[in-house]
């Protein structure tokens, strides 16, 4: 069930609840959603909206088809048929656990209810409902839609079955689950965050610094490590060659100094006011709907940054981009007509242009790693190469026919037209899953080279034998449309 989810409720649709519900929605989920807001379908709309520009910029064409959204008129209709339950109420622990208990009540048997609280505990929680074992914390991040992050953790009562399946649920939508190992209040990262907020408030109570400044400190400073590294390995880093402990020694007795206070300021109205007035003058009369796409902006633009490196939510956005895609990568096996599938991927972030086009030299990139493949299968792979032979491309003609964009899925179907015992005339085809046809083609010529003596050379006969095996294997075939083109102005 849990890779399978058909049907998702949502009790509670505040900026979390419905941040879950995009997330869901926009990976192909339907989603029941209750709250007694008269404006719950608005805000909600307006929500997915804005998720729907980030997800479309992060993943582009590898999203699924969206799933449904309904408005539910009650607990019971939200739940009663839904494969998965995430409960975003305010962080009441009176209204939680009562309102868990009618969602436990009204819920299919195999249902599983994450609950979205940011530090109650689930033990509370799951006090009245007649299946305690059935609820988990699954606490989110906002945005719900765009950060990976899901601390995931039991009560007393919770089954481990439970928690497997709210994490396999969790990471099905794209998620990085943090399975907590313990109950705590604040769980693990609010506890950090909180440590860092009542600093902030002291810094502002004492007249030290202004919200902006505080801000600054950590958005062009230590934040953007953090955004990647987090403290361990940023101050493993710090240690240099000799690491953690040299790191420890040299800066651990400055933590007994008493540079910070990690008990809060008691929240006067004087500090309200000036915290609010301080907030409102850093916002600048800019709107919310603004700031939450600015945030989103720059949230996608660092995790396609990440994604280049194949690191920290960069990594987990790559897995899920794989995900999507849902293809077992290309290996040079014949297709039914005998063509050779070189290439099956997603486009990625970093092969795009500004206008989220796959851009010019890629098509190149694609085409010659096409080619790589098709070397691998005639014996001409890394190792031939290392021991002084190779093919090198001497002629190439790209044809650009189409466009891809992000996340759309490609192929490159290649055949060998002829090949000697010196050449290799390959014709690749770049073909877009999403829009059945053809956006490009490449034909090109390649010779056997004896490397160190630099000039063309006979390429051993086993691997002749494989190439003009494949070249039989696809003479039925008729000439493929543009071979042998060539550019000149017409007239």
């Amino acid at each position: 069930m849990a890779h399978e989810i058909r049907k998702v409720g949502i009790v509670g649709g505040g900026v979390i609840g419905a941040g879950w519900a995009a997330r869901f929605v926009l990976n192909g989920i339907d989603v029941a959603i209750y709250d007694p807001d008269p404006e719950i379908e608005r805000k909600t709309g307006a929500v997915i909206a804005n998720a729907r520009r980030a997800l479309t910029r992060l993943f582009g064409q590898a999203l699924p088809a969206e799933g449904t959204i309904t408005i539910a008129a009650s607990i019971a209709e939200a739940v009663h048929d839904a494969d998965f339950i995430q409960e975003s109420l305010p962080e009441r622990e009176d209204l939680k656990a009562r309102l868990l208990a009618e969602m436990d009540a009204a819920m299919p048997d195999h249902a599983v209810i994450g609950s979205s609280t940011s530090g109650l505990l689930p033990t509370k929680l799951q006090a009245q409902m007649a299946r305690p074992e059935r609820l988990v914390v699954g606490h989110p991040f906002n945005p719900v839609y765009l950060l990976p992050l899901v601390e995931v953790c039991g009560g007393d009562r919770t089954s481990q079955a439970t928690i497997d399946t709210a994490a396999a649920v969790y990471e099905r939508i794209g998620m990085k689950v943090l399975r907590v190992r313990k109950e705590i209040d604040g769980f693990i990262a609010d506890r950090l965050l909180e440590a860092v907020w009542r600093e902030a408030l002291w810094l502002i109570n004492d007249g030290i610094a202004t919200a902006s400044e505080i801000d600054d400190a950590i958005r062009f400073g230590a934040g953007m490590r953090w955004s990647f590294m987090g403290t361990f390995l940023v101050y493993r880093l710090a240690g240099g060659e000799d690491g953690m402990r040299h790191f420890l020694h040299q800066f651990g007795p400055s933590m007994e100094w008493p540079w910070t206070k990690l008990i809060g300021p008691k929240l006067t109205d004087e500090l309200v006011e000036t915290i609010s007035r301080q907030s409102d003058e850093q916002a600048g009369g800019i709107d919310l709907r603004t700031y939450e796409r600015l945030r989103d902006d720059c949230l996608v633009d660092l995790t396609h940054a990440l994604e280049r490196n194949d690191f920290a939510s960069g990594a987990v956005a790559r897995s899920h981009r794989l995900r999507l895609d849902g293809r077992p990568a290309a290996d040079g096996s014949a297709l039914a007509d005998g063509r050779l599938l070189t290439i099956a991927t997603p486009v990625q972030p970093e092969w795009i242009d500004y206008n989220e086009h796959l851009t010019e030299y890629c098509y190149l990139k694609l085409f010659g790693d096409a080619t790589d493949v098709v070397l691998g299968i005639v014996g001409a792979g890394q190792d031939y190469v290392s021991a002084g032979f190779s093919w090198y491309t001497v002629e190439t003609h790209i044809r650009h026919l189409g466009q891809a964009r992000l996340g759309e899925p490609i192929e490159v179907r290649t055949r060998v037209l002829t090949a000697d015992s010196k050449r290799l005339h390959l014709f690749h085809e770049m073909v877009s899953l999403k829009q059945h046809a053809v956006i490009a083609t490449a034909e090109h010529m390649l010779v056997h080279v004896d490397a160190k003596a630099e000039k063309s050379a006979p390429a051993p006969q086993a691997m002749q034998d494989k190439a003009q095996t494949l070249v039989r294997g696809q003479a039925h075939l008729p000439p493929p449309e543009g071979v042998g083109r060539q550019i000149k102005m017409p007239g």
